[in-house]
């Protein structure tokens, strides 16, 4: 294990021992205020769900490149469907990402009140044609993700001082995505797999098929590779979480080398509901220490992320 990412039991944040609870809380902000970054296991997510994603993920890349594109993210105004090999620039100073991903979002209706109305990142997520349980298996992780990020959550608050359920009105129809990711093989000279990054929402909850790839950056320079344990999700902090705290948790930067061998990972990102307002919580300010950021929307502080990412956004107007 590395000495840089710790590893967390937080099965003890379901115990109805606030004791249990408050030594895991303890954990989760000690690397929240440290390196961003830390394994977790006590999860309670079953392996079959894990192992399900990861079989969809290798069929739904396969697909030919034509049924691929039927599910474009250029058609989805939403941040939903297939990105190509290529398409995205984490880093804007290397070269574009050697990657291909594919993104979900919360599973409604095209006559969901939101849709209807035109709430902003509210729309139906693109599926391939005729393969229902790709669509099954994809959904079961992102559901189970769903809810232990909403169980992190609970940790951070007990953590920050604030009521242990604060999080949970703010996150029941989070604008979280699902991503499956794909880096075909490259080797030590290939353009990177995912630039220099740090991740826009609140908590990160990665999934690996375990080839290395991923890798931290030091507080102090240098980056170190993040260690893989089977059964456990590597989670990290992201930008939105750390303007909540007003820097009191940090999110760190990141990158993926191009693999040596093809690898295949799934990331959750869980950021607010639209409508949730993102304003510096009372215990992380104080005398010489004031709030660093203004209020924000859910919703506003995605739009403005995603437009640093994606060209066609930005051609979009």
């Amino acid at each position: 294990m590395s000495d840089l990412v710790p590893l967390i039991d937080v099965s003890g944040l379901r115990s109805a021992n606030p004791a249990a609870r408050a030594a895991v809380a303890a954990q989760l902000g000690a690397a929240c205020r440290g390196p961003g970054f830390f394994l977790v296991t006590g999860h309670g997510i079953p392996a079959a769900i894990t192992t399900g994603l990861f079989d969809a993920a290798r069929t739904l890349f396969a697909l030919p490149e034509a049924e691929k594109q039927a599910m474009s993210i250029r058609r989805s105004p939403h941040n939903r469907g297939y990105v190509g090999l290529s398409e995205e620039q984490l880093d804007p100073t290397k070269p574009a990402d050697r990657k291909e991903a594919f993104n979900v979002g919360l599973e409604m209706a095209a006559d969901d009140p939101e849709i209807l109305a035109g709430v902003p990142f509210r729309g139906v997520n693109l599926w391939p044609q005729g393969r229902p349980d790709l669509r099954a298996a994809i959904l079961a992780h992102f559901d189970a993700a769903w809810a232990l990020g909403r169980l992190l959550h609970r940790g951070f608050a007990l953590d920050l001082g604030i009521p242990e359920d604060f999080f949970e009105s703010r996150l029941d129809r989070p604008l979280a995505t699902l991503r499956l990711l794909h880096y075909p093989a490259g080797g030590a000279d290939a353009a990177l797999g995912a630039g220099e990054h740090t991740d826009y929402g609140c908590v990160t909850i990665l999934a690996t098929d375990g080839v290395a790839g991923l890798q931290v950056k030091r507080r102090g320079g240098g980056w170190e590779d993040v260690p893989s344990l089977p059964g456990a999700f590597v989670c990290n902090i992201g930008d939105c979480l750390m303007r909540w705290t007003n820097d009191v948790y940090a999110s760190t930067p990141h990158r993926v080398r191009a693999p040596e061998a093809e690898r295949y990972s799934a990331a959750f990102f869980l950021d607010p509901n639209p409508n949730a307002v993102v304003a510096v919580l009372p215990g992380c300010t104080g005398p010489g220490n004031p709030p660093r950021y203004a209020p924000v929307t859910g919703a506003a502080y995605l739009r403005a992320k995603l437009d640093e990412t994606y060209a066609h956004r930005r051609e979009a107007g």
